[in-house]
């Protein structure tokens, strides 16, 4: 089955206001920018959406929070964003903050038809008793927080121990980024740009992926793939300039050694050596 798809707008087209989606990335690290670009010019208003953060003010997911898109956030950090933190305590926006490894785990398991599950991260806090505040009105005042949730002891190996319910999340749609993708949905993800794309395709209902490559069936090993084609239900190809248009949420950079100039490396004018690029170096860029 071809379930490619010729344009980004035609892709999100159906998606109707008030929708949950589940968004991959991490930073801005593997995000399906193209997509989001298109909800945003689509005009798709008052979502919901679950991703590990909300990117940055004018990238990612922080462009549809820019435009007022968004009316609440399901997330584990939020602390790079400025328009993030002044829209949710003015109360323009909804906010339920969850472990990170709890957020994937309630993907993962909506992914997988489980409901829920025990986990021991929250006990003895108010992710697991309540009261963590989710909305504020215009003067502070919390007007929505989170209810208390079910706790459990269960016998291990080390005694007896608490554990807290956590309920999974399935979305009405899934936007996700891989490095490659076939005509029947299979995806490939690369390196730190994995991070919470595959989850984020198992818990859509429907899920879109942008493939920055596009091959035809038969030609991704079986083997290589981290997203099999069950989940996936449209995929939009990237054009080059898509595909090379990533951002680095925060530049480091640190001098080259010293060691360089001896190896013939090129120097700056005075003789130093050019900044090296950490988060290039260690492939954050997506």
């Amino acid at each position: 089955m071809d379930k490619v798809v010729t344009s980004a707008a035609e892709a999100v087209a159906d998606i109707p206001d008030g929708a949950r989606l589940a968004v991959g990335g991490f930073g801005l690290c593997g995000i399906p920018s193209v997509l989001i670009d298109a909800l945003l010019q689509a005009g798709t208003t008052d979502l919901e959406a679950v991703s590990n953060n909300c990117g940055v003010d004018d990238w990612g997911l922080g462009r549809l929070l820019m435009a007022k898109r968004l009316r609440r956030m399901i997330s584990s950090y939020v602390g790079e964003n400025k328009e993030f933190a002044r829209q949710y305590l003015s109360g323009e926006l909804e906010v339920e903050l969850t472990p990170q490894g709890t957020l994937a785990e309630r993907m993962r398991a909506g992914g997988s038809g489980i409901p829920g599950f025990y986990t021991a991260t929250g006990v003895g806090t108010q992710v697991a008793e309540g009261g963590l505040p989710w909305k504020y009105d215009t003067e502070g005042n919390v007007i929505v927080s989170s209810p208390p949730k079910e706790t459990k002891v269960f016998s291990t190996a080390e005694g007896e121990k608490e554990y807290v319910l956590e309920e999974a999340i399935v979305a009405d749609f899934g936007l996700v980024r891989a490095w490659k993708g076939d005509r029947h949905g299979n995806l490939i993800y690369r390196d730190s740009a994995r991070n919470f794309n595959p989850l984020a395709a198992m818990c859509g209902r429907v899920t879109i992926a942008e493939v920055e490559e596009l091959v035809e069936p038969g030609e991704l090993d079986p083997n290589d793939v981290h997203t099999p084609g069950v989940y996936v239900q449209r995929v939009i190809a990237l054009t080059p300039e898509q595909a090379a248009d990533k951002r680095i949420e925060k530049v480091t950079t640190r001098p080259r050694p010293e060691s360089g100039a001896s190896s013939g490396e090129s120097s700056g004018p005075s003789g130093e050596q050019p900044l090296v690029d950490d988060a290039a170096t260690h492939g954050l860029g997506g």
